[in-house]
């Protein structure tokens, strides 16, 4: 029988948290500068992972920032085929995790990116504009969080 993890230390919990809050709030502070929503929720979730446990490859920048793209670029790619809607959402999900697993940027709150992708239909070229903005700026919280509190992240690059 397996026990669940260790409780976390309260300080790392703390920072942990403290650097997920600056992330999101930077979003909306940029995203209100540019008058364009920058956080939508698979990003938080993508925060999580690299505040919470910046070891794991889904935490990586390659993993946050490619996984994003690569899903919602998915969601692009099925919407000519089904239009927008349920159906197109679940074929999008399920696709993106392949499409992730492929090019190796295993990264599972992208997957409901590529769901948003395709039931908003957003305008192409601006939603990858502001998610490549989001995501590039939630590994670079991720990173001043990181040296700031004596944390390694992150493990890798490519």
């Amino acid at each position: 029988m397996t026990t669940a993890p260790a409780r976390p230390h309260p300080r790392a919990v703390a920072l942990a948290t403290a650097v997920s809050v600056a992330a999101l709030l930077t979003l909306v502070a940029v995203g209100t500068v540019l008058h364009q929503p920058l956080l939508i929720p698979p990003l938080a979730a993508s925060m999580a992972l690299v505040a919470g446990a910046p070891d794991l490859p889904l935490s990586q920048p390659r993993s946050v920032v490619g996984g994003q793209l690569l899903s919602a670029l998915t969601g692009f790619a099925v919407l000519p085929f089904t239009g927008p809607g349920l159906w197109a959402a679940a074929l999008a999900g399920g696709l993106a995790l392949g499409v992730m697993m492929l090019a190796r940027t295993p990264h599972s709150p992208a997957a409901a990116t590529a769901v948003i992708v395709t039931l908003q239909n957003p305008p192409f070229w601006s939603f990858l504009a502001l998610l490549a903005l989001a995501s590039v700026l939630l590994v670079a919280v991720g990173l001043a969080g990181a040296r700031a509190t004596g944390r390694t992240y992150p493990a890798y690059w490519l």
